[in-house]
């Protein structure tokens, strides 16, 4: 067929199921984005109000469904725009297709189109290389059928990740006789398996534990392996323990989750995973938030206990802590292939020789219960930021959808907010932007327009994606923005508080004026770009005012009014943040955890 760049680009997201394109349109994409009209490349666009939020919709509907959704921009400020949320899906690895316009092939070097071009011609590309698998610049048509395939092949095989695809403006309009490669002619059949020798040894040192714990990261739920890590743990009576990409990897009433670990993980998350002697690592890459900044003892114990460490990518066996048994692979091939090499006899005698293990699980959840209980059936006002997330518990579907921003909120769901069923909890564990929660609970109504979803924001996170509820309500995109107001960045002000005694611009303030708490009125303007909405400030009106949310046609907002003082997660962990020299109390602290510290 004689088709253009553009119409090469629109036909080849289509065919390969692509089944949205949002974006905001601009003079150096125009004409790939008229592609979307033509016949036989029509994909729906949504148009979003900041080229971040295009990226963090298509993030969260890959995690919502496993499936790719694309992105588009124009040049210069829009597609620079882009960097936060590629840098979010990396980090995460989340597969995303970002295609981006640039000056004509002919003008590159001229500073022509907002091109950057002082050390390198056209010089984006080389910004986007740092948080994608892999960019491409298309320098012709005819090249464009191949660089699509390769980019899809790239996003998804292997440890997925977001590919950027850059075609001049030259190369959207102009027209070759071309193919569009049929994708499944392209990629590789299965996935990666793990060598025998590797599982007959994990499954060797397992069977000796008496303290098993399995730890669940983001690469147990993109492999699907929910099933096969369940009936594992419940084989070996090992207790499980997550990180915040891993919330959903087993179902948070099952009697062997223990909470997260890390510093806003669970007292016995913490405690159990600590004292294990063998932990097998399911997709964990071991951050300084789930690994308590390496402290010895608070979150993990390498050595004396033993990691068998299991993992889609080789750079991450080893990587931070040493490894009694790697194995590269798939989860969910390597963990059903350790079920079938551990037989039955051998793990009943297993959980019997460990009865006083699952004693002190038992102890150290009731433990965790009595701590966190009293900041959830609270009463008060305002509230804590547990107690809106009980109540949304009870009224949300089991299957209903959270995604969760950053910051106080982030941490207190992981805490206080139980999730059971894999990609029903989503938030960006990594990079952890502001304004990722807004568009990306979009991104997942849309992936699954079925499903009830929350996206769960303080205000700050909030305002930083605020306009977006004009796409939400121009989309008919029904998403329930549950917005937890204590007026400021509490997350920051309580680690100014800890690590130095004092805080600075982390509240929200008159500070022109009598230095009064201040806030927008947040249910108002959701009320003038269109939404239904709601302001809570007594707790009898906290679960129907929810109810109310979800069982609405359209996309709503609740504003609840809540504490700024001792209402967010528990610090269980250690996070490694100095004082300044000037701060001699704080300093000690500092030091005496800083020596537990093992950067092996």
């Amino acid at each position: 067929m004689k088709l253009t760049g553009g119409q090469v680009v629109a036909r080849a997201l289509r065919e390969y199921g692509v089944e949205y394109v949002a974006g905001v349109p601009g003079h150096g994409i125009w004409s790939l984005f008229d592609a979307f009209l033509q016949e036989g490349s029509e994909i729906p666009f949504i148009q979003v109000m900041h080229e971040q939020s295009a990226v963090h919709m298509a993030d969260g509907y890959y995690r919502a469904c496993g499936k790719p959704m694309a992105c588009s921009t124009s040049v210069g400020p829009g597609a620079a725009n882009t960097i936060i949320g590629l840098a979010t899906a990396y980090t995460d690895s989340t597969a995303v297709f970002y295609v981006s316009g640039s000056p004509q092939t002919y003008m590159q070097g001229h500073g022509t189109m907002q091109e950057i071009e002082r050390q390198q011609d056209n010089a984006f590309p080389r910004i986007t290389e740092q948080v994608t698998k892999r960019a491409w610049q298309a320098h012709s048509v005819r090249t464009l059928p191949s660089i699509m395939h390769r980019a899809f092949s790239e996003m998804l095989t292997g440890r997925p990740g977001p590919v950027h695809v850059e075609v001049p403006m030259d190369v959207q309009v102009e027209a070759e006789e071309v193919t569009i490669h049929p994708l499944d002619k392209r990629l590789p059949v299965g996935v990666a398996y793990p060598d025998p020798k590797a599982i007959e040894a994990a499954a060797k040192v397992l069977l000796s534990a008496r303290r098993p714990v399995i730890v669940a990261g983001g690469g147990a739920i993109t492999a699907n392996a929910t099933q096969e890590l369940t009936a594992l743990a419940e084989k070996l009576g090992a207790a499980v323990s997550i990180t915040w990409n891993g919330k959903g990897a087993i179902a948070e009433d099952n009697e062997l989750f223990i909470g997260a670990v890390g510093q806003t993980g669970t007292t016995c998350g913490n405690q159990i995973t600590a004292s294990a002697d063998v932990v097998v690592s399911v997709g964990c890459r071991f951050t300084d938030w789930s690994a308590s900044s390496y402290a010895k003892g608070v979150s993990f114990s390498f050595p004396p206990g033993k990691l068998i460490h299991i993992d889609l990518d080789p750079r991450e066996i080893g990587k931070t802590y040493p490894t009694e048994v790697g194995i590269v692979s798939d989860a969910k091939i390597a963990l059903g292939q350790l079920l079938e090499a551990i037989g039955d006899a051998d793990a009943a005698a297993l959980r019997d020789r460990n009865a006083d293990f699952h004693a002190d699980v038992h102890k150290a959840k009731a433990d965790w219960r009595a701590q966190v209980e009293p900041r959830e059936s609270s009463r008060e006002t305002p509230f804590t930021s547990q107690r809106p997330l009980v109540a949304l518990r009870k009224v949300l579907p089991r299957d209903g959808i959270v995604v969760v921003g950053s910051g106080n909120t982030q941490g207190s769901v992981k805490q206080s907010f139980p999730v059971y069923e894999p990609r029903t909890h989503l938030t960006s564990g990594s990079y952890s932007p502001m304004g990722w929660a807004v568009p990306a609970a979009m991104g997942a109504k849309l992936a699954c327009p079925e499903k009830k979803v929350v996206a769960i924001v303080g205000d700050g996170d909030f305002m930083m994606s605020l306009p977006e509820m004009g796409t939400a309500v121009m989309n008919g995109i029904n998403v329930v923005f549950l917005v937890l107001n204590n007026q400021g960045y509490m997350s920051i002000r309580g680690g100014q508080r800890k690590f130095m005694g004092r805080h600075i611009a982390s509240e929200f303030n008159r500070h022109a004026g009598n230095g009064e708490p201040y806030s927008a009125d947040l249910t108002a303007t959701a009320k003038a770009f269109g939404l239904e909405a709601w302001k809570v400030e007594k707790d009898e009106d906290l679960e129907s005012t929810l109810e109310k949310a979800l069982n609405t046609d359209g996309p709503t907002l609740v504003e609840v009014i809540v504490s700024r003082d001792a209402a967010g997660p528990f610090a269980t962990g250690w996070w490694d943040f100095p004082s300044p020299a000037y701060y001699e109390k704080e300093q000690e602290a500092y030091a005496e955890m800083r020596a537990k510290e093992q950067m092996l």
